[in-house]
């Protein structure tokens, strides 16, 4: 029976090769194997998909962006994409190693950042028009060799909440549930809030980006104390299994098309066990990602972390501690491990307190790029909310 089966798997591969005049064939080849054997054991591919075999073999991801550089980025608002910041920026890009640009294209606020008129879009999605032309701003980032990501907040959606509160979360006398910021997310277990920010991600496909990150992929913070007294849409699913299954449909919806998926995640989510109250799992979102963006700001880590008293004053012992913390999760899930290009810091933390941070500038970048690169990691993005990044960094 053996011999039959690596008989009939080798005239799969013989009869079916690559591309879409193929697609006949595959499905054909399909069915027969499967009917030899008796269970579905190969997954016939839709006949006008644009996947690679290897894309979707055994539904284990692939880098899409084999031939993509060696990341080291900067995060990008859409004010500063569509408005003159953009040009000292891509000074900066075009005099130093940096080489990538992560854009709002659904911000923080749950706004398309760009006039849009794709009707799926539009459907469930406000724009805010910060990029008024977004054709110009890929064709200014290709003439500069800027590898670009597009930034895609998910379950941190105001504007969605507000427009469907049926997908939101509220409380017993049906009024929207806010943070104390004002921020209200949307439900991970809504599957048109998948399709949508999945459908944001698509058009980012066609505009020419080479990468989604997607952020906010969870559930509120503390969101275990208050889930019992709120209403929401749920399932018998844990909340860990709804995000990371989001994750998966997102990479499986998005790498046929060759784009990388990246997520942000906590950067503590290495140090800790999952993280059942947001609903997130290192492990479980790393193994379905291309690229994992752990959030490691030394200060962001309180007293005590990796035996510093004060983290944020320790930039070079913080990111070493985390990328130790990062690897011990990841090593063991082998050929599942993702890129790992952490956020590091480029921004002072004087909300600490005297005493707790120091001044952040080229000598304190220099020193977590540093830590990431003995650590084995030389992809990394650079966060300053304002776009203000420091001069005279040897990146």
């Amino acid at each position: 029976m053996d011999i039959i089966f690596s008989t009939l798997m080798l005239l799969y591969h013989l009869v079916t090769g690559t591309g879409e005049e193929n697609a006949a064939s595959k499905q054909l080849a399909a069915s027969l194997f499967n009917a030899a054997a008796g269970k579905t054991i190969i997954q016939a591919v839709p006949a006008m998909t644009t996947a690679t075999p290897e894309a979707l073999r055994d539904g284990f991801k692939a880098d899409p962006q084999p031939d993509a550089p060696t990341v080291k980025g900067v995060y990008v608002t859409a004010y500063s994409a569509g408005g003159s910041r953009l040009n000292s920026l891509l000074k900066l890009m075009d005099d130093t190693e940096l080489n990538s640009m992560v854009i709002d294209i659904k911000d923080d606020n749950g706004y398309i950042t760009y006039p849009t008129q794709a009707p799926e879009l539009l459907k469930l999605g406000t724009t805010q028009k910060y990029i008024s032309n977004i054709q110009a701003l890929m064709s200014k980032l290709e003439a500069h060799k800027v590898y670009p990501i597009a930034r895609i907040v998910v379950f941190k959606d105001t504007v969605l909440a507000k427009k469907h509160p049926e997908y939101s979360y509220r409380y017993a006398d049906g009024s929207l549930w806010a943070n104390g910021k004002g921020d209200s997310f949307v439900n991970p277990y809504i599957r048109e809030v998948w399709d949508y920010n999945v459908a944001v991600a698509k058009e980012a496909v066609k505009l020419g980006f080479k990468e989604i990150q997607f952020d906010y992929v969870r559930f509120p913070e503390g969101f275990e104390k208050k889930a019992d007294s709120l209403t929401f849409t749920k399932t018998e699913q844990s909340r860990v299994d709804a995000v990371a299954g989001f994750v998966k449909y997102a990479r499986e919806q998005l790498e046929p098309l060759g784009v990388r998926v990246s997520v942000d995640i906590f950067g503590y989510a290495a140090s800790v066990p999952a993280a059942e109250g947001i609903g997130q799992d290192f492990v479980k979102i790393s193994s379905d990602v291309h690229v994992i963006s752990p959030m490691i700001y030394p200060s962001h880590y309180g007293a005590g972390w990796f035996d510093q008293q004060d983290p944020d004053k320790s930039p070079y012992a913080t990111i070493a501690g985390a990328m130790k913390d990062t690897h011990k999760k990841l090593d063991p899930i082998g050929d599942k491990k993702p890129i790992i290009r952490p956020w590091i810091q480029d921004f002072t933390a004087s909300w600490l307190g005297k005493g707790h941070y120091i001044k952040y500038g080229p000598a304190e970048v220099e020193a977590q790029i540093k830590a990431l690169h003995d650590a084995g990691v030389d992809e990394y993005l650079l966060w300053n909310a304002g776009n203000n990044y420091s001069e005279g960094v040897k990146y």
